[in-house]
Formats: C-alpha cells, sequence, structure tokens
C-alpha cells in the first residue's frame, strides 16, 4: 500500500526551511514568474527580500509546508524603523562583502545590489499606522488554495500579540493579480511614492 502523503499545513518557520524558501524566491521573483539565472547568482534576490528576515525576525516567518518541502512563505518586520537598524548593523557587513557596490548603477543586477546597499529606503513606505512590513511569495502550485490568506492570518495573530497595530507591503503597479489578492484580505491603498508602486496596509485586527 502506497504511504499517504501528509496534508499541506501552515507553520512557523524552521532553519531547516531556509534552503526552499530562498528557491521559493527565486522562482516567483520575476514579477511572480520565474527569475532563475537572471543574476549572476540566484541567491542575490532572496538576500535582498528574504534573508534579512530570517535573520533577523525568524518569529515572524511562516511557512506553507506539503510535508515534502516549503512551497511558500511569508515573513515580516514588525517595526520597520528598527529592522532597518538591525539590517544595517547584523546583515549589512556580509551582504556588502558578497556583494560590492557599484556606483552609479546602471544594470538590473547592480540596482539590485545597491537596494539590498540601501535598507533605509523601506522607511518611505512606512507609518505610524502601519509600522510592519510583509513579503509574501508561494509557489504556482500552492496558489490558489487559501494558503496565502492562512499565511496571512497567522502573522497578524503574531503582530497582534506584539501589540503591532498595522502591516504594509509595497508591490508594483503591474502585478494587478497580487493587487487583487491584497485588496480581498482587505488591504487598503495608501499613498506611494511613485507611479510604479502600489502600497497597501492592513490593521492588525483585520479577521482575513
Amino acid at each position: 500500500m502506497a504511504a499517504r502523503s501528509r496534508p499541506t499545513d501552515v507553520r512557523p518557520y524552521r532553519p531547516g526551511d531556509r534552503q526552499d524558501l530562498y528557491e521559493v524566491c527565486v522562482r516567483t521573483g520575476d514579477g511572480g514568474a520565474d527569475a532563475t539565472g537572471l543574476f549572476t547568482t540566484d541567491d542575490l534576490l532572496p538576500d535582498v527580500f528574504l534573508g534579512p528576515y530570517l535573520a533577523i525576525e525568524p518569529g515572524l516567518a511562516f511557512v506553507v509546508d506539503t510535508g515534502e518541502r516549503a512551497s511558500g512563505y511569508v515573513v515580516a518586520a514588525a517595526d520597520t524603523e528598527r529592522f532597518v537598524a538591525e539590517h544595517r548593523r547584523r546583515w549589512l557587513p556580509r551582504f556588502a562583502a558578497t556583494y560590492p557596490l557599484t556606483e552609479p548603477a546602471t544594470t538590473p543586477e547592480e540596482r539590485l545590489v545597491l537596494l539590498g546597499h540601501r535598507p533605509e529606503a523601506m522607511l518611505a513606505l512606512a507609518s505610524d499606522r502601519y509600522p510592519a512590513h510583509l513579503h509574501i511569495d508561494l509557489l504556482p502550485d500552492v496558489q490558489g488554495r487559501g494558503l496565502g490568506r492562512a499565511l496571512i492570518r497567522l502573522l497578524l495573530g503574531a503582530l497582534r500579540a506584539r501589540g503591532v497595530p498595522g502591516v504594509h507591503l509595497g508591490v508594483g503597479a503591474r502585478n494587478t493579480a497580487a493587487i487583487a489578492f491584497y485588496e480581498r484580505l482587505g488591504f487598503a491603498t495608501l499613498p506611494a511614492p511613485d507611479d510604479a508602486t502600489v502600497v497597501l496596509g492592513l490593521s492588525t485586527s483585520t479577521q482575513v
């Protein structure tokens, strides 16, 4: 008799999930499409958008577990201002040693490296009402099954427990599918720094 696979679940992050989550970040990193091979190393995207959160705020990381691998995640910073300070102190030295800064940055890779060197850019989207921010990614085979909503629900509970009033995120204006997903969960549109970015915020008291 064939072994029955374990049901897909959402759970807190464990250190052994890191490589799986790095792969998820890459395979969804080109506006939701696969970014494998776009840069000199596939670690660059997750070293900018995922690794700092796993290192600094692992208690705010939750994963989709299919029983075989981690196939999705949400990560967050409870206080963006504090996170930026910790990023500069704890994450940036290693990042800078791995990815030297090129100025002026002219190629897509150089601009991404520049972003990794400038964590203060995160402060432009934060506010007293929405001090936390998040990133969420799921592989295509686990999308459309309510798992993204379940991840956000877990995260909101963790943020409420820390007394955080709200969470925000930025998404490319052309990523209409992602924007629609967030709006279905109750995220509201906030002022954005430019026309290419949509900023959305959600109170942690929201039931999703």
